[in-house]
């Protein structure tokens, strides 16, 4: 009786595969960065200024009852119960991202991607939690 296995997969697939999954932050928790948000966003975070911090959020509003928010604020606005998840892309400084506790029920796992489109371009967001998105991506319901 012989035991055959599968081939293992060739080394440079691995690292496709790997360097192709979104960031987390550097605890592994946070919301989920794709490679192109990543780059975009450590960008305008140098334009930015070492004071400040990425706020992401939810509120009210918005054609499907809720939209997401995304702002640069001083570092010093950072509430006690706010969650701090910090992003290290390759080859740029790292970054810090907030979120209020109550966005973080709605974003939770969120995937926030970039597209440098001339039409659609920009961030977009892909939300698990989310039962009905409109068609602009930027407004959703639970």
């Amino acid at each position: 009786m012989s035991t055959e296995t599968a081939p293992a997969p060739a080394p440079s697939a691995a690292r496709e595969t790997a360097s192709a999954a979104p960031h987390t932050a550097k605890d592994g928790k946070g919301i989920l960065v794709t490679e192109p948000a990543m780059k975009q966003l450590a960008a305008l975070m140098q334009q930015q200024g070492e004071a400040k911090v990425l706020r992401v959020g939810v509120r009210s509003g918005g054609c499907s009852g809720m939209s997401y928010t995304m702002d640069f604020v001083d570092a010093g606005d950072i509430r006690p119960d706010d969650e701090e998840y910090v992003y290290e892309p390759s080859g740029a400084p790292s970054f810090k991202v907030v979120s209020d506790p109550k966005s973080l029920l709605y974003i939770y796992g969120m995937q926030l991607d970039f597209s440098s489109a001339l039409i659609g371009g920009g961030f977009n967001f892909t939300n698990p939690n989310a039962s009905q998105t409109c068609g602009c991506g930027s407004s959703f319901a639970v």
